[in-house]
């Protein structure tokens, strides 16, 4: 049976106007369930889109329930305030500095927002005598260039092939540290290749369809030799929310020769199980878009995976929870969000 959050509850978003945490807050109103969001509102990618994100929290019919405060997760002293300022029942942590390639190009962002910004996260979350659980963001690229197909939580993620990456590994040893030492209950999530609309620019789908639908050329790494396990953006929210109610407890480490490896941490992947190759996730798009696209094939770019893969098993088992959206269905709504959107 699914379990349901209390509706008294009052839960933190972090990066609540992102792709992510924005379509987290929204069910959380849709149930009636008070949420504190915030963000930096940086400009890494069009910052009139996180505007109309927040703005659509703000005018939904449960936005009496919705306090958004910008904020900067590396400043220490705010995080830190806005702890006794709140009693938090949940944390649902999404804010970070995403994308592979742009951590070749800027470093430092992701030092501060995903390493020191976690750290003033957990840091604060000490204080904070009601909070249940704590959800936060890792990713599928922890997994690097592993072969062990299908990806699965037991797997060592000590090889990342990109900046990125090695800060979401980060995370996570992070995360069973302060789980071990304070008692916090933590999940990290895996989220393999999120989809759908409101989504990021910076993604495949939203770039692809913005360049087919100007008839520019889009380009296709490795030849098309890769592939991706899609998700879409309901499905994701739903699990986050059915995992925010699977409360872990006592969970011990595979090394049970170490005396004190007991920790209230654990990873999940999120991801919908059913790898598409990226030729014929084009070939889908064209489709929905009625129109082709000009393809130009790049060389394999540095820091990237030809293939991800997410094992649901683990998922599966603790939610009852399956994801149905196909890729042709998610695509479809999708597009017509965007040509919605941008008129």
């Amino acid at each position: 049976m699914k379990k349901t959050l209390p509706p008294d509850s009052t839960i933190l978003v972090t990066g609540v106007a992102g792709f992510i945490g924005s379509a987290v807050a929204e069910k959380l109103l849709e149930n009636k369930i008070s949420v504190v969001g915030i963000d930096n509102l940086n400009k890494y990618y069009d910052i009139n889109l996180k505007l109309n994100r927040l703005k659509r929290l703000a005018n939904s019919g449960s936005s009496k329930n919705f306090d958004f405060i910008k904020m900067n997760l590396c400043d220490g002293n705010a995080i830190r305030d806005l702890f006794k300022n709140h009693s938090f029942d949940y944390v649902v942590h999404m804010a970070a500095q995403a994308g592979v390639r742009y951590s070749l190009e800027n470093p430092q962002e992701y030092i501060d927002s995903n390493i020191q910004g976690f750290f003033n996260l957990l840091e604060a979350s000490q204080s904070a005598a009601k909070l249940k659980h704590m959800v936060y963001a890792s990713s599928s690229s922890v997994y690097g260039g592993s072969k062990n197909i299908p990806f699965s939580e037991s797997e060592k993620v000590n090889r990342p092939v990109s900046l990125y990456a090695a800060t979401k590994a980060s995370n996570e040893l992070m995360a069973f540290a302060y789980s071990h030492l304070h008692g916090i209950p933590i999940t990290g999530v895996r989220l393999f290749t999120v989809y759908g609309p409101w989504g990021r620019p910076d993604m495949a789908a939203f770039g692809f369809l913005r360049k087919i639908l100007a008839s520019e050329e889009i380009e296709i790494f490795n030849n098309g030799d890769m592939k991706r396990d899609f998700t879409y953006i309901n499905d994701v929210v739903e699990a986050i929310l059915r995992i925010l109610t699977e409360i872990p407890s006592k969970i011990l480490t595979n090394e049970q020769n170490y005396e004190n490896a007991e920790s209230n941490s654990r990873v999940l992947n999120i991801g919908n199980g059913s790898p598409v190759s990226l030729m014929e996730f084009v070939s889908i798009l064209e489709k929905c878009i009625g129109k082709k696209a000009k393809i130009k094939f790049v060389k394999f770019q540095p820091g990237d995976v030809k293939s991800t893969f997410a094992d649901m098993t683990e998922f599966k088992r603790l939610t009852e929870f399956e994801f149905r959206t196909p890729l042709e269905v998610g695509l479809t709504k999708f597009v017509s969000w965007y040509t919605s959107y941008f008129k």
